[in-house]
């Protein structure tokens, strides 16, 4: 589902002439197979997000290859690559990413509408959507009217309305308390063995860690140990 080589990415800051170059990933290869939760774990500044960001298409490898799906989408242009993501990918984020003038129905029905889905077929797939995440009742609420779990809720109902084989998900917990954390995690194992959906997770919190099948965790840049978790 996801192969990464070689993988090595850098920033540059300044002016030209007088710029400054900070590695921050470093010769990282690494797979996901399809139906698998990984976990990438280690210190804030391990590089743990700008992976995620290169794996989602928002920034571009200075070095290195991203296949996904068989297609190897480092080649891809930011136009090309915002295609293949509707298609392929689905985002949770810590802080929900929620458009807070939008309803629980529309923030869901967004993705379908990028999409260029019917009007009739939005309607019947976000209705559909919200049953299966338990927010039925809550359709017509406001994201400042829902708790943090119900937030997180409508942001993987977001994720999976276009039906992605993978998700990619920044700390998903991070904004909610040890319980409602608990009961996502729950639902985020449902969907993997329910519908055999594949995650890539991004974490720093070991109850999110022993969900997944694998654990990579990264040190300084570089892979510094992948091991099952048993």
């Amino acid at each position: 589902m996801i192969k990464i080589k070689n993988l090595s990415h850098e920033f540059v800051i300044g002016k030209k002439g007088n710029q400054t170059i900070i590695p921050v990933l470093k010769d990282i290869t690494f797979s996901v197979e399809q139906g698998e939760i990984v976990t990438i774990v280690g210190r804030s500044g391990s590089g743990k997000s700008t992976l995620l960001n290169l794996v989602s298409g928002f920034i571009h490898p200075k070095h290195g290859e991203i296949w996904i799906n068989d297609k190897k989408v480092s080649d891809l242009n930011e136009s090309k690559f915002a295609d293949f993501r509707i298609k392929n990918l689905g985002f949770i984020f810590q802080s929900f990413q929620l458009i807070a003038s939008m309803t629980a129905f529309q923030n869901v029905e967004l993705p379908l509408i990028l999409k260029g889905a019917s009007e009739n077929d939005r309607k019947k797939l976000t209705e559909e959507m919200l049953i299966k995440v338990g927010l039925q009742d809550y359709k017509d609420h406001y994201p400042g009217e829902l708790s943090g779990g119900q937030q997180q809720r409508v942001s993987i109902a977001r994720a999976m309305i276009v039906n992605p084989p993978i998700i990619l998900a920044d700390e998903p917990t991070g904004s909610l308390d040890s319980e409602t954390e608990e009961d996502l995690l729950k639902f985020i194992i449902e969907l993997n063995q329910d519908l055999g959906i594949t995650f890539l997770i991004i974490t720093h919190d070991e109850k999110v860690a022993e969900i997944g099948h694998r654990t990579i965790e990264l040190k300084d840049g570089r892979i510094a140990r992948e091991a099952a978790v048993v």
